[in-house]
């Protein structure tokens, strides 16, 4: 199954979910694959991939259609491997235009590895152009991290109409698989109030764990380690152990609709 993090606003959790959920999910014994599709690179610094030590990238993937096999690497973790980015990424938006049918390049690409993982995720950039399409178009569902604060549904709208615009022109197969409260406080009100509007909007396809504010998740990646490497028994590490357990038993039902919608079809 693949899964695109995606959320146009920055700084919403989403590159701390993609590295920590993957973990609890591979500590699971799920074969996990993530694939860096942000030009900042930060899943891959996380992970301990720095710009230097880098082979072969998501941007050979996309640009020099260099095979998906050449461009995994293994993680150093049980289960979890990475397709890494560096800097170079951010001039593939440019290339990708003169590519024929650019929207389904990252589709290709990973087309034949796609039976080999149980789950790959796909760390998109904040923003909505070409490389974010790319990873809709490659995907079966949408993972959104919404942040618990004041803004958090603005701009939402936008993501939400970009992925209409992949169903009904690249990946009709598409849809939201959930939204995750990120960076949640829940000593105050407005997080109440925050999480009260996320959940009405998404309803029951909004996880039920948030992720606290933690100063250990954000301590983490600085010295290249998931939380559960980090600090296993902080508030972090437990929440996203939680959502790793909702995650699997949702997928499940993911494809249990999937397949009676096919069927119905």
């Amino acid at each position: 199954m693949i899964i695109s993090l995606a959320n146009q606003k920055g700084g919403v959790g989403k590159t701390t979910t993609c590295i920590n959920l993957s973990a609890a999910l591979a500590a699971k014994n799920e074969k996990v694959l993530i694939v860096d599709l942000d030009p900042q690179g930060n899943t891959s610094s996380g992970l301990g991939f720095f710009r230097d030590e880098i082979k072969n990238t998501s941007y050979d993937l996309l640009i020099n259609e260099l095979p998906v096999e050449e461009c995994v690497c293994e993680s150093g973790r049980k289960n979890l491997w990475i397709c890494p980015c560096n800097i170079d990424l951010a001039g593939a938006e440019i290339e990708l235009v003169e590519k024929e049918d650019r929207e389904s390049t990252l589709k290709r690409g990973l087309s034949p590895i796609i039976d080999k993982y149980d789950e790959i995720f796909i760390d998109c950039p904040p923003s909505l152009g070409l490389l974010t399409v790319n990873a809709l178009t490659a995907s079966d569902a949408v993972l959104i991290p919404v942040q618990a604060e004041y803004y958090a549904l603005e701009g939402l709208s936008q993501l939400l109409e970009t992925i209409a615009f992949v169903k009904n022109n690249t990946n009709p197969q598409l849809e939201i698989f959930g939204a995750l409260l990120t960076m949640a406080d829940s000593r105050t009100q407005l997080a109440k109030q925050v999480s009260e509007e996320v959940r009405k909007f998404f309803k029951d396809k909004t996880f039920r764990q948030e992720i606290p504010r933690n100063i250990r998740l954000s301590e983490a990646p600085s010295h290249a380690k998931t939380i559960f490497e980090y600090e296993r028994w902080s508030k972090g590490a437990r929440a996203y152990a939680n959502v790793a357990k909702e995650f699997l038993k949702w997928k499940k039902n993911f494809k249990q609709d999937k397949s009676s919608h096919q069927i119905d079809e």
